[in-house]
């Protein structure tokens, strides 16, 4: 059974090997720095309220904040808070938010039980590794039958990450995969409206992960079947090919891990091929809103499901959160702007005319999947008022494992999220397999949380 194989791999797994802990440690910093953003821009804040109402024993800190209020409850504010901006990074064959849920089941666990960074750091890795390849699966599976895939496949790896740091046995290991089938979830139905649903979606997985793990320990059992069927997840929650092989083949040598990629952009994954291939046009004739005729897109199928449904008004989005999922919104504001940044998702940008009248003169053409490719080569075709024409293309999309952010970028863009200096945080996250705990790193996300708080009011 998958769940044995992957229990038991993702207990005793140890010396990974260097490049997949420097890519965990880089998917960790960035998911603190959304984080941050977050923070800064207040877009979690009936997550932290409702998480810090539920109290418990002090375990755990949500991010930014004194004090510690339990473990799960720390768990479903920080998944919320990472995701929030959806900013985060993405798995591309899964088509997961991978770090949202990692990053918070493994240092609210972490700090429950007292675990050193070197501790938190594999059991991360573990959690990668488990939530790209439940989801990879069954590519664009869950989002076929109308759910989000990181709630779907992020509970079991909450679920193993708090196995392997609570010390669970393999057989309670087994069974804390079992319990969390039966909570993985998350509904799409927010793509209609300006809902933000979606947004709390990692942290129920991650909550709900810890709470399977918790249940397995006190004496619960779930289905070892969970991933193979009879009533599998994948049986009831997907459409489409599913292939469980994908879970256990090549873990300890294949490393999903270093194939995450991580977002320039503040928008959804699957637009920015195309807003990659914008600048692409736009590198080879300078044009702005006022020359656009049209721009036509070519849209792989799955993309198109969730950035150009045709049941929802892509020109004029229902909130700044739901502006993020309009391909035409999107492109728009970035010819409009030069640019896209977390100010242009925001009640105030959203309501622009000139960038809604763009958007009304965006095109998509869905094309066969063997053309065009979810998580790489976007192709566009801007017609210009002059009769002039531009073909943008590219192979890669930015951020993503075959064209990963350098280092400065992603400097940069943790520091345009904390709204501040991050220097003291780089410097203890790129240490973390060397910190003795990780209270000291949560004090420092703590401390550059106050200061952006500070520099904002000044």
């Amino acid at each position: 059974m998958r769940s044995v194989e992957l229990a038991e791999w993702g207990l005793r797994a140890t010396g990974f090997p260097d490049p997949v802990r420097e890519a965990a440690v880089r998917h960790l910093l960035d998911g603190f720095g959304t984080a941050l953003g977050a923070l800064r821009l207040r877009a979690a804040e009936p997550a932290i309220e409702v998480a810090a109402g539920l109290g418990g024993a002090p375990e755990a800190t949500i991010l930014g904040a004194h004090g510690k209020v339990s473990a799960p409850a720390a768990a479903l504010a920080n998944g919320t808070l990472v995701h929030a901006l959806d900013f985060d990074d993405t798995h591309a064959g899964g088509l997961v938010h991978a770090t949202a849920v990692v990053l918070p089941a493994a240092f609210a666990v972490g700090q429950q039980v007292g675990a050193t960074g070197a501790q938190v750091l594999d059991a991360a890795v573990v959690g990668y590794e488990t939530v790209c390849r439940v989801a990879a699966a069954a590519p664009n599976g869950f989002h076929a039958r109308g759910l989000h895939a990181t709630m779907a496949a992020g509970v079991f790896a909450a679920a193993l990450v708090a196995a392997r740091l609570t010390g669970l046995d393999r057989t309670q290991a087994v069974n804390a995969l079992g319990i969390a089938g039966s909570q993985a979830g998350g509904l799409l139905a927010f793509l209609g409206t300006g809902a933000a649903t979606k947004q709390l979606h990692p942290g129920f997985a991650a909550q709900a992960g810890l709470m399977a793990a918790r249940l397995a320990a006190a004496g619960a059992t779930g289905p070892e079947t969970v991933f193979d069927g009879p009533h599998s997840v994948y049986d009831a929650l997907t459409e489409g090919p599913v292939d469980p092989s994908v879970i256990s083949a090549g873990l300890g040598s294949v490393w999903e891990t270093t194939r995450i990629g991580i977002k320039p952009y503040p928008a959804c994954q699957l637009s920015h091929a195309t807003l990659d291939a914008v600048l692409a046009a736009r590198e080879q004739i300078a044009f702005g809103p006022g020359d656009v005729d049209t721009i036509v897109a070519d849209v792989h199928p799955d993309s198109a499901a969730v950035v150009c449904a045709a049941s929802r008004d892509l020109t004029r989005p229902a909130s700044a959160y739901a502006a993020k999922f309009s391909l035409p919104w999107s492109v728009a504001a970035l010819v409009t702007d030069g640019r896209i940044g977390l100010d242009t998702f925001d009640s105030d940008s959203i309501a622009r005319p000139d960038v809604a009248a763009l958007a009304a003169r965006v095109r998509w053409n869905v094309a066969p999947a063997a053309v065009v490719a979810a998580d790489a080569p976007g192709r566009v075709r801007v017609t210009l008022h002059d009769g002039r024409a531009v073909v943008g293309a590219v192979t890669r999309s930015a951020g993503g494992p075959q064209q990963p952010l350098s280092r400065a970028a992603l400097l940069a863009k943790l520091t345009g999220n904390a709204g501040t200096d991050t220097a003291e945080l780089v410097a203890r996250v790129e240490s973390l397999a060397d910190q003795p705990d990780i209270d000291a790193v949560l004090a420092v996300v703590a401390r550059t949380a106050a200061a952006a708080r500070t520099e904002g009011e000044a």
